[in-house]
């Protein structure tokens, strides 16, 4: 029997989380989406809270905590909950950190770790996507062939986030095409390295606060060293879930905010002698928008336990990716529609939401648990 009943400890970081997002994210949101980048100051404040040293051994530097895909799923949620282009920035890191944790050699994390338990922010990336309208996850066009004792690797890649001031970032390419998704393997390329091309920052509909880039790999050599796993290589479905959990727990946070936003909005604005709320097609859409919060959350949290348990998750997790992404989409747009015309303006955060809650449905791998 599953129990959705957090720890003590998931509980204190919860409200710790989700008040710091109340009082330091949210506020500074706007600014963040209109300037196009999140304050340093912040993203160190959020460091600060351990969300990404708190999963890594003492050994390495860290605090030396167990790491759980339901505490990532809940941190995800209440960093989300304030602003989704600061949430992903700040926890970016975790895209380098934790896959090297759980399957690199013993090398690599001695080499790596003790970079993102550092007292300042240290950046992350991971280059997964690839700018084609037939991309599949499962079957990538970016190729890692065998060369004497190294790889040479070529392709394109997009939505790569804070590719720019990441010292590494982490590649996935295929390593043997005719056997699919289970030949996919990880490469820890430094960033600058010969055969990268890292292009312009890309223009998106939303997430603007969040730096995302190109990169073009042409013919790019690396070391055997390169391979993260070595010669085992990595478990790329469970890398995938814990992705995917990712996601689908910021979606729920950006749905959670859009919905207590226009709960809050239709209990003030009153029409006709009486808040909004009272009427009986507002408050039969705020009642579905919070059943599709809490589907979404249950989903996710059920998938980050069959993790936490080192059981296959990969159904479970694209069932809560797909879904959350579908709702959160539905309920950002749900938001806007009550607040009306107010919704359309820049005045509420509404339709900076919805904009966020658009990128739900194609992006992959840009954060994890």
């Amino acid at each position: 029997m599953i129990s959705f009943e957090l720890t003590e400890e998931q509980r204190m970081i919860l409200d710790t989380v989700e008040a710091f997002a109340r009082d330091e994210i949210r506020p500074a949101a706007r600014a963040a989406d209109e300037d196009g980048q999140v304050p340093v100051e912040l993203v160190q404040k959020i460091w600060d809270l351990g969300l990404v040293c708190g999963g890594l051994p003492e050994e390495f530097g860290g605090d030396g905590g167990q790491r759980s895909a339901v505490t990532g799923a809940v941190a995800g949620e209440a960093l989300a909950y304030g602003d989704l282009s600061i949430a992903i920035h700040a926890l970016a890191p975790r895209l380098v950190a934790y896959p090297i944790l759980e399957m690199g050699t013993d090398e690599q994390r001695a080499r790596y770790l003790p970079g993102f338990a550092a007292a300042g922010f240290c950046a992350g990336a991971a280059a997964l996507m690839e700018p084609r309208w037939d991309f599949d996850v499962l079957s990538l066009a970016t190729s890692a062939v065998k060369s004497g004792t190294g790889y040479v690797l070529n392709g394109s890649k997009c939505y790569v986030p804070l590719a720019a001031e990441s010292e590494f970032v982490i590649v996935y390419a295929l390593s043997a095409p005719a056997r699919g998704v289970s030949d996919v393997d990880a490469f820890i390329l430094p960033r600058g390295c010969s055969g990268m091309t890292l292009g312009e920052r890309e223009k998106n509909m939303g997430l603007k606060g969040l730096p995302t880039y190109g990169l073009s790999l042409k013919d790019c050599a690396v070391g055997s060293d390169a391979r993260l796993g070595g010669e085992r290589g990595i478990n790329f479905p469970r890398l995938m879930s814990e992705a995917k959990v990712a996601l689908a727990s910021m979606a729920v946070g950006v749905a959670r905010a859009a919905f207590d936003y226009a709960r809050d909005y239709a209990l003030q604005r009153r029409a006709f002698g009486a808040p909004i709320a009272t009427k009986q097609a507002i408050a039969f859409m705020l009642a579905e928008m919070a059943l599709e919060v809490d589907a979404s959350r249950l989903l996710a949290w059920e998938a980050a336990s069959r993790l936490d348990k080192g059981e296959d998750a990969f159904k479970e997790s694209c069932q809560a990716k797909s879904y959350a992404a579908a709702a959160v989409l539905k309920i950002a747009d749900n938001a806007v529609q009550i607040l009306g015309g107010h919704g359309y303006i820049r005045e509420h955060p509404v339709e900076m939401w919805l904009r966020n809650a658009r990128g739900f449905a194609p992006l992959e791998g840009i954060t994890t648990v």
